[in-house]
């Protein structure tokens, strides 16, 4: 298959807001397409690469070959350009990258150049994607959007369900089952803005603290005991202490949903970031363990000595995980069964409220017939957390790629210091519109100040409100926070500068040192 017509397709799903239009294209897709072919240009379409990061800077980006005239490039081919960029390392491996991606550009028609531009720098991003791809495999396919769907949440990923499916028609679903040691994509919650709202969408429920560390899956059987993380790393061997919680458990098949974290001496959860930081270490792991030991606390049983738990109810699968797991290893929950009683959502609002008093992030409403949607951000899990919100001043602005060429995308943020400067705290583009991503354009081209060809330094005026999940330490910026999933909401010109929110106050809002 040639990339040009992946970044064809990618244009037109971009374009158009219609579900079923995008299920239409990713079918026609499908059918057009080699299964070999199918993995990659999965990927592309919703804006991954497979080899993930690949440490190139946009000095390599920024000087590109003159585009060929006619596409040639294949998806094989790009593949194999980019793992030989991801290979280089050592002395010169900058220069060596550069080397490589200039000879693929240059292979690569102008607008196949964009495309590879939006891939490299993350500005090709279809978050919704792999969903409509499940409805367009099928389509092309002749296949039930629920067997696909699930089969997908068993294999862990689209791709070698769609490889499966495009080589051997509907026979293929047969490989993909409930296996302990084969982790699968874990259910995800939807939001509300109250507790009041997601009871009301979930009926009869359980309201569980949503805790704020690393997701895992763990898995025990014979051959002992294996621990992955929601994008289904294997963190075995980083995590001896919840190898040990895990096998003197009494079972002896089981696989677990629930997370990591670490607690001060108040047994209050310590900062995310320190958890997901002692969970990605990879050396001197003993050492890690004893000063910063992490715990697991579980909120789901999917399989247990044999038995699929998966399409249970919840209160079936938590009667099965109250007697594999010791309360102190539960996630603490309130019982709703009455959504209609006022006293019952009296004492779902006072768990919400205690649960933020113990430091943790809001509550997960999981509706008591719901079961376990593997992969999916359902209706029947529901999270609930306080909404932060800031006023901060753009500082500059980074040129869009891909769909967004030609306009200002990237916002460099910044709150007030005490002596009247402005401190970066961080990046987004997330939560700007068709619309907004227009106005801003224009609107900062006119406060612009200086170009480098990638970033525009503006004048510190406009200011904009983030809504954000929390703060985080970071060396990346001078005062040394940064706010954690920023979003636009819109644009506050009726504020000045001098009255957007300030580092100290930020720092002082969420306790950070």
């Amino acid at each position: 298959m040639l990339f040009a017509e992946v970044a064809r397709v990618s244009g037109e799903i971009a374009r158009t807001s219609a579900r079923s239009r995008k299920t239409v294209l990713l079918a026609e897709f499908f059918r057009a397409a080699a299964p070999a072919d199918v993995p990659i240009a999965i990927a592309y379409l919703a804006g991954r690469l497979p080899q993930g990061r690949l440490g190139v800077g946009w000095a390599a980006l920024r000087d590109r070959a003159a585009p060929a005239p006619e596409p040639t490039l294949t998806v094989a081919a790009v593949d194999a350009a980019l793992t030989a960029v991801a290979a280089v390392s050592g002395s010169g491996a900058q220069a060596g990258r550069r080397a490589l991606l200039q000879d693929l550009f240059g292979a690569a028609t102008a607008r196949e150049q964009e495309y590879l531009l939006g891939l490299l720098t993350g500005e090709v991003r279809q978050g919704a994607l792999d969903a409509a791809a499940v409805e367009g495999l099928a389509a092309a396919t002749g296949t039930p959007p629920a067997d696909v769907r699930r089969a997908v949440m068993l294999a862990g990923a689209l791709e070698p369900v769609a490889m499966g499916l495009l080589a051997r028609g509907a026979p293929a679903l047969a490989d993909f089952a409930l296996t302990v040691g084969t982790p699968l994509l874990p259910m995800l919650a939807s939001s509300a803005k109250t507790v009041g709202e997601a009871i009301a969408k979930a009926g009869p429920c359980a309201v569980e603290e949503k805790l704020d560390g690393v997701r895992v899956q763990i898995h025990r059987d014979s051959a002992g005991v294996r621990i992955y993380t929601r994008t289904l790393d294997d963190v075995t061997e980083r995590l001896p202490e919840i190898v040990r919680t895990a096998a003197g458990l009494a079972a002896e098949r089981f696989i677990l949903d629930g997370e990591v974290l670490a607690f001060d001496a108040a047994g209050r959860p310590r900062p995310f970031q320190e958890t997901a930081s002692r969970v990605g270490s990879r050396t001197d792991v003993a050492t890690a363990a004893r000063t910063l030991p992490v715990h697991a606390v579980f909120f789901d049983v999917l399989s247990v000595d044999g038995r699929d738990l998966l399409d249970l109810p919840y209160t079936d699968r938590h009667a099965a995980l109250t007697e594999l797991v010791p309360a102190e290893l539960r996630v603490r929950r309130a019982v709703v069964s009455d959504p209609a009683d006022p006293a019952g959502l009296r004492a779902a609002d006072d768990f919400f409220t205690a649960t933020l008093d113990h430091g943790h992030e809001g509550v997960v409403v999981k509706g008591a017939d719901s079961p376990y949607a593997a992969g999916r951000r359902g209706a029947s899990w529901i999270k609930v957390k306080p909404v932060h919100t800031v006023d901060l001043v753009v500082l500059a602005v980074e040129r869009g790629h891909g769909r967004r060429t030609g306009k200002l995308s990237n916002l460099h943020l910044g709150a007030r210091d005490e002596d009247g400067s402005f401190v970066m705290l961080g990046k987004t583009f997330k939560g700007l519109t068709d619309a907004l991503l227009d106005w801003q354009t224009e609107r900062l081209g006119a406060l612009a100040v200086s170009d480098d060809g990638s970033t525009v330094t503006v004048r510190p005026e406009l200011v904009v409100e983030i809504a954000y999940d929390g703060v985080q330490t970071s060396p990346r910026y001078p005062g040394g926070l940064t706010l954690r999933f920023a979003r636009v909401i819109r644009y506050r010109e009726d504020k000045t500068a001098a009255e957007a929110d300030t580092v100290a106050s930020i720092r002082a809002a969420h306790g950070a040192r």
